[in-house]
């Protein structure tokens, strides 16, 4: 009797495991070896007990920013762009969606990239204004990260055309969705402020994510989260037009990149790559059916506190770590004189390093 039931329930779990519909149709690739936390990346602590600063019910300061006046900049899940000028996280302006990457303008604006809105202009007596939302007929989807060249064009990504923030119930489970397809949905878009157009300067990109430009102005750095490199885009010179790899097989997911001081530029690694994933990459099969089982079962970050300074040529100069996660899912570095500011997609609060503690 007991065969009798078990093998109707047998039957109805293998018939969702291999055919029930999922949104993911993922494509075959080749994983590079994983090497781990070794050679330039060994494991140490030096990204351990931060200095935190409440954001005070809020939480994902996703990244940090500063403007002309020395007031610092975050934002947070629920919209929220908060400011700090004497120590505290206040409110300063809601989006209505969900704020990512930040800059600020030579007008002294704030412009942010909205996961779920586009491209947003916010000017200091708080109107918000979209600068863009679409580029050849195509919904941006997922802004992410941006950066802004000294004649005001702006550099931004569209993470997934397919995988939407709003629509995938918010960021993280989108970037989870496009990752496990590697379907190469990302783009990275100029805007012109000039004539207000918006052009697609890259594809085929999987998971485009962080941006950072030469402070010369030759080129543009672009994450590519699913391939764990770092990417080259040369505006300028003879190589123009031409796109070559930084910076490949880093031990972990990267995120943000921004420009420090002293020709470095500054990565985030929020989590360590996932195992499965990898020995999973050409078997587009299982990966489906991974995308069948219940969330808590799927691959997913793990909370490891990771941040790294290069220079223009790839050279890892420093690999701020903290194993043990206390700040998790780290996403970036704003630098400063005397401190770098970590920012992290889950975090209620941004951590501050004293940059004597490096010497």
């Amino acid at each position: 009797m007991k065969t009798k039931l078990l093998l109707p329930i047998l039957i109805t779990l293998l018939i969702y495991l291999f055919a029930w519909p999922v949104a993911v149709e993922p494509v075959s690739w080749a994983a590079p070896i994983n090497k781990g936390f070794t050679g330039a990346f060994e494991a140490n602590q030096k990204l351990a007990n931060l200095e935190l600063s409440s954001l005070h019910g809020h939480e994902g300061p996703e990244a940090i920013v500063v403007d002309q006046q020395g007031t610092l900049y975050t934002a947070s899940h629920d919209g929220w762009i908060l400011k700090n000028t004497d120590g505290k996280w206040t409110e300063w302006v809601n989006t209505q969606g969900r704020p990512l990457g930040l800059a600020i303008d030579q007008q002294g604006n704030l412009i942010a990239a909205d996961a779920y809105r586009g491209l947003l202009k916010i000017t200091q007596n708080k109107v918000i204004t979209v600068l863009s939302d679409s580029v050849n007929g195509t919904h941006i989807k997922y802004a992410n990260d941006l950066d802004i060249a000294n004649d005001g064009t702006i550099y931004f990504t569209d993470s997934s055309t397919k995988f939407g923030a709003e629509e995938n119930g918010g960021t993280y489970p989108a970037s989870l969705l496009d990752l496990n397809e590697h379907g190469a949905h990302g783009r990275l878009l100029q805007y012109t402020p000039s004539t207000k157009e918006t052009n697609v300067l890259l594809e085929g990109i999987n998971f485009a994510n962080g941006v950072a430009l030469d402070p010369k102005g030759r080129f543009v750095l672009i994450n590519e989260t699913g391939h764990y490199r770092v990417l080259k885009y040369w505006l300028t010179g003879k190589n123009k037009g031409n796109l070559e790899t930084l910076i490949e097989n880093l031990p972990g997911f990267p995120d943000n990149l921004s420009t420090g001081l002293e020709g470095r530029f500054w990565l985030g690694l929020p989590s360590p790559r996932n195992v499965i994933l990898d020995k999973l990459a050409d078997s587009p099969n299982l990966r489906k059916i991974i995308q069948r089982l219940p969330a808590f079962v799927r691959p997913k970050a793990v909370a490891y506190g990771h941040v790294v300074a290069f220079d223009e040529s790839g050279n890892i100069l420093m690999s701020l770590q903290d194993p043990e996660g206390a700040y998790p899912i780290t996403t970036g570095v704003f630098e400063t004189e005397s401190a770098l500011y970590i920012s992290s997609l889950m975090a209620g609060s941004v951590g501050k390093l004293d940059k004597a503690r490096l010497k």
